[in-house]
C-alpha cells in the first residue's frame, strides 16, 4: 500500500499537467517542512543541524570512500570530540560514523568484486606487523586489567584509524584526487586554525557561551573548559579551538600548518600564494596561541627539514621569525615560558620528569610487550606520560615502539627516494609538505603523546591518511591522469 502511494506521487511529481506537478511540489515541500519542523522541535536546533549533516555527508561517503576521507579530514579537524546524542552500549562520535561508513563502502567493493586491485606500498607488511603488534598487547594486558566498553571502542578506533592508511591508497589513484584531499586538509585546517584564534580573542563569556552550545555534543562547557599556563586563571589563557587540549591543537597546527607552508612557497601551489600566506599566518597564531613549547618546537623542526631539503628561504624566514619572537615586547612571557621549560624550573615541565621517570620504570619492568591498553599490574605503576615513544613503550613494549621506529624510518626513506626521482613541482610540494609535517610531528612526539593516545582517535586518523597521502605522492608518475574528483594540482 505505501509503496503505491508512493509511486502514484512520484509520478505526479512528473505529471505532463502543470497544475498537478506544481500541487504536488507544493505538498511535498509541506512535508519536508513539517519533518524539518518536527525534528527541530524534538530535538533542537543543534541537532537538527548535525542529522543533516550526517545525512548529507552519509550520502556522500555512498558515492565514493574518497568522499569519506574527506569527511574523517573535516571531522577530525573541526568536531574531532561531537558525540551523536544516543547509545549503542557506548557513545558513538562523528568520527566512528566517518571512519566506519568510510571503511565499509571501501570493503563493500571487494566483497561484491567491483574492485580486486589491493595495493600495500612498501610499508604495508610493516603497518600490518605494527597493528599485529597492537593486538598482541592488547591481548596480553587483559591478563591484568578488565576493559570496559569505552577501553574497546577507543582502541578499535585506533586500529581502524592505522588502516586508513591502506584505504587512503587504494582509493586516492589519480592526481586530482590527490589534490583534492591535500586540499581539504589545508581548509580543515586553517578552519580549525581560524576557531582556535577566535574564540581565544572573544570575550571569555562569548567563548564559554558557545562551548556550552556544544555539550550537547558530548563537549565540556563551563568556564572550566578554558586552559591556562600552569590551570592558573590569572596567567596566560591558552588556545583550544575545538580541540579542547591546547596540545592537541598546537599538534594539529604542526601537521597542517607545515603542509600548508609548503604550499605557500611552493612552484604550483595548490591554491593562490595569497590565500595560502593568510592561512599560513592564521595557523601560526593559533599554534602561538596554544603556548604548546613541543608543538613551536615540532613546527619549527618541519619547517627547518624542508627549508634544508629543498626551499632555503624558509630557513631565512625561521631565522627573522626566531629574531622577531625574541625581540618583541608582547612576546616575552612566552619566551620566559620557554626558557622555564628548557630550565626544568615550571610545574609542568617538572611533573613531565616526574613521568618519564615512572615510564622507565614501567617499560624496565615489562620491557618486551609492554602492559596493553587498559590497566597495569602492579600497584603504583599507571599508564600515561607526556612523550609519544615512551607511551608506545608502555604499552606496547620496545618490540612495538621498535616495529614503529622501524616503519617510519622506511616511510620517510620512500618520500626521499620519491624526491630524488625529480617530480613535477605538484608532486615535490606534496612529497615535500608531508615529509615536514611527519618530521615535525616525530620531534613534537618527544613532549606529547597524542598521536598515539586513545583518548585523541582523531589524530591517528590525520597521521595515517597523512602517510597515506605520501605513499600515494611518491608512487604518482610524471604527467599522472587528472580525471576524478576536485580538479587536478590547479589552483583556486
Amino acid at each position: 500500500m505505501v509503496s503505491v502511494l508512493l509511486d502514484r506521487f512520484q509520478a505526479l511529481l512528473v505529471h505532463p499537467d502543470p497544475r498537478r506537478q506544481r500541487r504536488a511540489i507544493l505538498a511535498l515541500l509541506v512535508l519536508v517542512g513539517l519533518a524539518i519542523g518536527l525534528v527541530i522541535g524534538l530535538a533542537g536546533p543543534a541537532i537538527a543541524l548535525a542529522l543533516v549533516v550526517v545525512g548529507v555527508g552519509g550520502w556522500l561517503v555512498i558515492r565514493s570512500p574518497v568522499w569519506g576521507l574527506i569527511a574523517i579530514i573535516a571531522v577530525a579537524t573541526l568536531l574531532p570530540f561531537a558525540t551523536l546524542p544516543f547509545k549503542i552500549g557506548f557513545t558513538p562520535t562523528f568520527l566512528d560514523v566517518a571512519v566506519f561508513a568510510t571503511l565499509a563502502v571501501w570493503a563493500s567493493a571487494y566483497a561484491t568484486r567491483a574492485e580486486t586491485r589491493l595495493e600495500v606500498s612498501p610499508i604495508g607488511g610493516l603497518i600490518a606487523l605494527f597493528l599485529a603488534l597492537a593486538m598482541v598487547a592488547f591481548a596480553l594486558g587483559l591478563r591484568h586489567a578488565r576493559p570496559t566498553p569505552n577501553h574497546l571502542r577507543q582502541f578499535l578506533e585506533m586500529v581502524l584509524s592505522i588502516i586508513l592508511f591502506f584505504v587512503v591508497l587504494n582509493t586516492v589513484r589519480t592526481r586530482a584526487q590527490l589534490a583534492f584531499l591535500a586540499k581539504a586538509l589545508i581548509l580543515g585546517g586553517a578552519t580549525a586554525a581560524g576557531f582556535g584564534v577566535l574564540f581565544y580573542f572573544l570575550p571569555r563569556e562569548v567563548t564559554v557561551w558557545i562551548l556550552n552550545r556544544l555539550t550537547r555534543f558530548g563537549y565540556p562547557g563551563g568556564f572550566g573548559a578554558l586552559r591556562f599556563v600552569n590551570d592558573d586563571p590569572d596567567g596566560l589563557m591558552r588556545a583550544i579551538g575545538t580541540s579542547v587540549d591546547p596540545n592537541v591543537l598546537g599538534g594539529l597546527m604542526v601537521l597542517v600548518g607545515v603542509f600548508t607552508a609548503t604550499q605557500a612557497v611552493a612552484a604550483t601551489p595548490l591554491f593562490r600564494r595569497r590565500w595560502l600566506v593568510l592561512m599560513v599566518g592564521l595557523q601560526v597564531l593559533c599554534l602561538y596561541l596554544t603556548i604548546s613549547r613541543g608543538s613551536m618546537l615540532g613546527f619549527v623542526a618541519g619547517l627547518l627539514a624542508i627549508g634544508l631539503l629543498r626551499y632555503r628561504k624558509l630557513v631565512f624566514l625561521l631565522v627573522l621569525g626566531g629574531v622577531l619572537f625574541v625581540l618583541l615586547p608582547f612576546t616575552q612571557d612566552y619566551v620566559q615560558h620557554l626558557l622555564a621549560g628548557f630550565a626544568g624550573q615550571d610545574r609542568a615541565t617538572q611533573m613531565r620528569f616526574g613521568e618519564y621517570r615512572d615510564a622507565l620504570t614501567l617499560i624496565s619492568r615489562y620491557p618486551f610487550f609492554g602492559v596493553g591498553f587498559v590497566g597495569v599490574p602492579e600497584i603504583g605503576l599507571y599508564i600515561g606520560v607526556s612523550s609519544l615513544y615512551l607511551l608506545m613503550a608502555e604499552e606496547m613494549g620496545i618490540v612495538g615502539l621498535s616495529v614503529f621506529l622501524v616503519l617510519i624510518a622506511a616511510f620517510l626513506n620512500a618520500l626521499l627516494v620519491a624526491l630524488r626521482r625529480r617530480p613535477d613541482p605538484g608532486l615535490e610540494a606534496l612529497l615535500l609538505g608531508v615529509m615536514g609535517s611527519m618530521v615535525g610531528l616525530l620531534a613534537a612526539g618527544v613532549f606529547d603523546h597524542y598521536l598515539f593516545n586513545l583518548t585523541y582517535p582523531h589524530m591517528t586518523a590525520l597521521l595515517w591518511i597523512l602517510v597515506g597521502l605520501g605513499m600515494t605522492a611518491g608512487r604518482q608518475r610524471e604527467g599522472g591522469g587528472s580525471e576524478g574528483l576536485g580538479g587536478g594540482f590547479g589552483q583556486l
